[in-house]
């Protein structure tokens, strides 16, 4: 069984069951990740769902380079966690099974091609605190973990999140 995490399931509400992946991105004791601003502010794990006929790992790179303009490599797959939420931008209840991937981030080709997200970077202890859902702030969680067990030093040289999107104010980040 799959990891839950967040709202159980209300009784009697229908969820359309969406399967996507996500990816944990270290750059050194920082995480990459994404800031999406519609339908309001939220900070998550680079991501989202797997098109029919697609591979997860497929997917994978398409949402990465949509939501923050970079490449990755290395796709390894880490765990995976379910849970059930609105959709506002699909006017849907989802199931989601979150699929979980740590990659290496190893180019930055531009701006993000998503619409309202931008990438940011950030000292992942913040960013286990920071992200929008339980079972992102999970996977965050454990990474900033195993960055303690082997003193490896976290955080960006300024020691806050620095936002890679246009030159816009970016959402406010906890």
């Amino acid at each position: 069984m799959i990891r839950r995490f967040g709202d159980a399931p209300e009784p009697g509400r229908r969820y359309v069951l969406r399967r996507g992946v996500y990816a944990v991105l270290p750059l050194g004791g920082d995480l990459l990740l994404t800031l999406q601003s519609q339908p309001h502010p939220d900070l998550q794990l680079p991501g989202g769902g797997i098109d029919p006929g697609e591979s997860p790992i497929a997917a994978l790179h398409r949402e990465v380079i949509e939501e923050t303009g970079w490449r990755i490599a290395d796709p390894r797959r880490i765990g995976a966690f379910r849970r059930f939420a609105y959709m506002p931008e699909y006017d849907l209840w989802a199931e989601k099974i979150c699929l979980v991937y740590l990659a290496r981030p190893v180019r930055r080709l531009g701006d993000p091609t998503e619409p309202f997200h931008r990438a940011a970077i950030m000292p992942a202890a913040r960013a286990a605190r920071a992200l929008g859902n339980a079972g992102d702030r999970h996977f965050a969680s454990r990474f900033a973990r195993a960055l303690r067990r082997r003193h490896i030093p976290e955080g960006s040289p300024t020691g806050r999140h620095r936002d890679l999107g246009p030159a816009a104010s970016p959402p406010s980040v906890p």
